[in-house]
């Protein structure tokens, strides 16, 4: 007893510092899976708080008010609420859970439309040049057999010419299933911006609209450079320990200064530096184009989440109301797959654009610094990082391997989300085989 006692405290002093943090983490991770997926404690800790560290929270969740503890051996309690519209949000002691606040107003009219233009059930679709049984092979292969967590993927949907080519589930998720995308919901950010692009409400190549910058060095970055995540700006992207990322996800009330605070390290253009405080930066940006909290919120459903039918789609917000564009998007496997299908159409939507087509050129174009491995709020396959796979292949990516991929020399989107990410789960493999279903395919090497 007196070893365990001792090896308590010592894993309790050695990390806490970090206490808040992983407190933090697991009240937010219980509060969003079980009021917005209705998924219970047990399944959200030994799935997704299934993480080191983050393991050592003891959670609880108050359904009457709707909200989550978590505290690691009774230190450093940490509350998330749940708010209708808006999802968990992570809170400290001077919040006001009692305060009147804005929610985005949406629009759920379903189309009597087969999937994706619609809510029912895709047609029957048989592809004389698709092999079912070796697409099926590559279903299964992607996920564990029972009782296994070696691969953890909760779903794959396969979309080929609009048609569900195949759809997997893992024990506990089904259609509807809302999963989180993590930094998936990078790419629906940038999306906002080629929607006001094209709207000529906003032009990406001129200097960031930011006060603060005015009268320094910074006021020569774009909203371009935020794009490509090649500001110059100082950030450090970890998960394991406290950094920029971790304090802003978890400690700070306006996210969206989390970045805008930093200096320049770099000039624009010079040095890409991957940021999710970039992201949220983009997302006040965003905010600062409209009059009101009000139509900013409801800028993001009616412009595109509603629009393209993805109805089970919630981006999450910080305590200052601005959308965690960052991290907190919740969506289920196949409205990801919506998304996908919107660039795999250049922004065309069953006829109406919501983006001009080089926008789809835009982001899929490798920003410089990156070694063609990013382009503008999404990842590339330009330089051959999946080998197996098309070249013009790029993706939404998320922590834990949340992936869309949209192919579009195949004509194919590939969703596949999960808690695992390369190399845990290998994803060239994966690619590799559900491509290999194809009898015939061409793609530029």
């Amino acid at each position: 007893m007196l070893i365990l006692i001792v090896g308590i405290a010592a894993v309790v002093l050695i990390n806490y510092p970090k206490l808040d943090l992983i407190s933090g983490f697991a009240a937010k991770s219980v509060a969003s899976a079980h009021f917005m997926d209705g998924r219970s404690l047990t399944a959200i800790e030994t799935g997704d708080n299934d993480i080191p560290l983050v393991t050592l929270a003891t959670n609880k969740i108050d359904e009457v008010g709707k909200s989550a503890t978590a505290s690691v051996f009774g230190l450093k309690t940490r509350k998330a609420v749940f708010r209708e519209g808006l999802g968990a949000v992570l809170i400290d002691d001077d919040f006001d859970a009692n305060a009147k606040y804005d929610i985005p107003k949406r629009n759920f009219t379903t189309l009597n439309l087969p999937f994706p233009y619609g809510n029912n059930e895709p047609k029957d679709t048989v592809f004389a040049n698709v092999d079912y049984t070796k697409l099926q092979a590559a279903m299964n292969n992607a996920f564990d057999e029972k009782g296994q967590k070696a691969k953890r993927t909760r779903s794959v949907v396969v979309v080929y010419k609009d048609k569900i080519l195949a759809e997997k589930y893992d024990t506990g998720f089904t259609k509807n299933s809302r999963i989180l995308g993590w930094s998936m919901t990078k790419s629906i950010t940038a999306t906002m911006f080629g929607i006001l692009q094209k709207q000529g409400q906003f032009d990406i190549y001129k200097p960031a609209p930011i006060a603060e910058w005015k009268n320094d060095k910074r006021a020569k970055i774009t909203t371009n450079d935020l794009l490509h995540m090649n500001s110059g700006l100082e950030w450090e992207e970890k998960y394991d320990k406290i950094s920029d990322a971790t304090k802003m996800l978890f400690q700070a009330k306006d996210m969206s200064r989390s970045q805008l605070e930093k200096r320049a390290v770099a000039e624009p253009n010079s040095l890409w530096n991957y940021s999710s405080g970039t992201t949220n930066l983009l997302s006040g940006i965003l905010r600062k184009q409209f009059k009101t909290h009000q139509e900013y919120l409801d800028f993001w459903y009616s412009n595109l989440i509603d629009k393209i039918g993805m109805h089970s789609m919630l981006v999450e917000t910080d305590m200052s109301g601005n959308y965690v564009g960052s991290s907190y998007g919740w969506a289920t496997t196949r409205d990801w797959a919506k998304f996908g299908l919107l660039y795999l159409h250049k922004g065309n939507w069953n006829g109406e654009q919501l983006f001009d087509p080089s926008w789809a050129k835009y982001v899929s174009t490798p920003t410089n610094t990156s070694n063609g491995r990013y382009g503008a709020h999404f990842w590339l396959n330009a330089g051959g990082f999946y080998p197996d796979a098309p070249r013009d292949l790029y993706s939404c990516n998320g922590f834990q391997g949340q992936m869309v991929f949209i192919i579009p020399s195949l004509d194919l989107v590939v969703v596949r989300m999960g808690l695992k990410e390369d190399p845990g789960f290998d994803f060239n493999a994966f690619l590799k085989e559900i491509i290999g279903s194809f009898k015939k395919y061409n793609y530029e090497d």
